[in-house]
């Protein structure tokens, strides 16, 4: 196979297999070579944060001169971007590399009478190969949908485990409750090993805090009350993390949500805990958190404009929070999408209960799973925004929305990553105003 039916082939797995379990993928990276043992990694969970916490981390070590794998989900223009060596994404010909070690395996096992790996085991077993042939010295390693059962977790011997914010999402998958969320998140805890976490929900804070140390693991809470913030513009955010280890140190980090600030003391919690095992100056770490960049999440991806793909209450929340802080001086325009397994009506209801918009454009993402334009444009209109306006075009949108920001305003483009990765391929495309 070429580059192309390769990642065609990965694309249709969900069409012909189901989640195998825990021991299937462990299976599976052993037949590989136990390519996992070949370097230190640092487990990643949670709900909201996740992607942006491992950016942090990669970002750090890589300013500290050690080579570092990220792996991560989703994609939001191609494939490749899910694995990343040194913060670039591999190129094709690496990945075909690995799709073809891994597609030999699976065939084995569908030989064999036995099983397929799903579409993200067999992007995970690919991460794996990839990072071993790379010789990396780390991998940051983000799950999946959950932790207890997910693919990622078949690493036995993680360096930190870490676990962001917990919110509902994947209800479906994960459970009904704070607290059964929270449950399969802390399945990535492993015995003795440290955990950094968000402790800002008490009721996820106790089942993570409770599980720590049901498996004599050490555990360090982290909480939005740890910074002080210094500065707030559209240009970033400057904030003190009140922490012995780190004294007077000012931290800035190059995005506008305060939401990316308890992320990125995850990751600074996480070297401080790893301090004995990880060499880290306190300029790599300065250096390594103000450099981090990270698709999708508040991310400015040209003057005045910002994209995020919050989908889920507790992401539409961090959203109004920025927003509402940046409507003070600005007159905001807002692009707006969503999919239909998502609340989208809470999510305008809750959008529209503190920000004020000069004008909404709303669009159709996600192919199958698109809410039509027009429909998401009447809900806007029953909420009170008669200027919301259907344009079922992801780029003329776009450039609909660039003229309604003008000069003077700021426009965020919220509500789906579906939505993220086609105004990001718009631009690639040359269109900025």
């Amino acid at each position: 196979m070429n580059y192309e039916e390769a990642v065609a082939y990965i694309e249709e797995t969900p069409k012909f297999t189901t989640k195998n379990k825990l021991e299937h993928t462990k299976e599976c990276l052993r037949r590989l070579g136990s390519p996992e043992e070949r370097f230190k990694v640092i487990h990643v969970a949670g709900t909201n944060g996740k992607g942006s916490t491992c950016a942090f981390l990669t970002s750090i070590l890589r300013e500290a001169g050690y080579s570092c794998g990220l792996f991560t989900s989703p994609h939001l223009v191609v494939i490749n971007e899910r694995f990343q060596i040194n913060e670039k994404n591999i190129d094709d010909d690496t990945f075909l590399h690995a799709f073809e070690k891994v597609k030999k395996l699976a065939d084995e096992l569908v030989a064999e009478g036995s099983y397929h790996p799903t579409y993200f085991e067999f992007l995970f077993l690919m991460g794996m190969v990839i990072f071993a042939d790379a010789g990396v010295d780390y991998v940051v390693l983000e799950t999946g949908l959950g932790g207890k059962l997910d693919a990622t977790t078949a690493v036995e011997h993680p360096l930190a485990c870490v676990i962001t914010s917990i919110s509902f999402d994947h209800m479906q998958y994960l459970g009904n409750t704070i607290s059964a969320i929270a449950g399969e998140k802390a399945g990535i805890i492993v015995p003795g090993v440290p955990v950094i976490y968000d402790g800002n929900d008490a009721e996820a804070a106790k089942v993570i805090s409770e599980r720590a140390q049901e498996l004599g693991s050490p555990y360090y809470e982290v909480k939005r009350e740890d910074a002080e913030i210094l500065r707030n513009t559209m240009s970033g955010i400057d904030f003190s993390f009140k922490n012995e280890y780190y004294g007077n140190t000012t931290f800035s980090i190059p995005f506008i949500a305060k939401y990316q600030v308890m992320n990125s003391m995850l990751a600074l919690k996480t070297i401080e805990v790893m301090k004995n095992h990880i060499s880290v100056s306190e300029d790599a770490v300065c250096r390594g958190v103000r450099e981090t960049r990270w698709q999708g999440r508040m991310e400015t991806v040209l003057p005045g404009v910002i994209v995020d793909g919050a989908h889920n209450e507790d992401g539409v929340e961090k959203f109004v929070e920025t927003a509402a802080h940046f409507q003070k001086e600005y007159p905001l325009t807002l692009l707006f999408s969503a999919v239909d397994d998502k609340d989208y009506t809470d999510m305008i209801r809750t959008i529209l209960d503190k920000i004020s918009f000069r004008h909404v454009i709303v669009t159709q993402v996600g192919g199958y799973r698109k809410v039509p334009a027009e429909h998401l444009a009447e809900i806007f209109k029953g909420q009170g925004c008669p200027s919301a306006e259907a344009c079922e075009n992801v780029e003329m949108a776009f450039k609909k929305a660039l003229e309604q920001k003008g000069e003077d305003g700021m426009l965020f483009c919220v509500g789906s990553l579906y939505l993220v990765g086609e105004i990001k391929t718009a631009i690639l495309k040359g269109i900025r105003k």
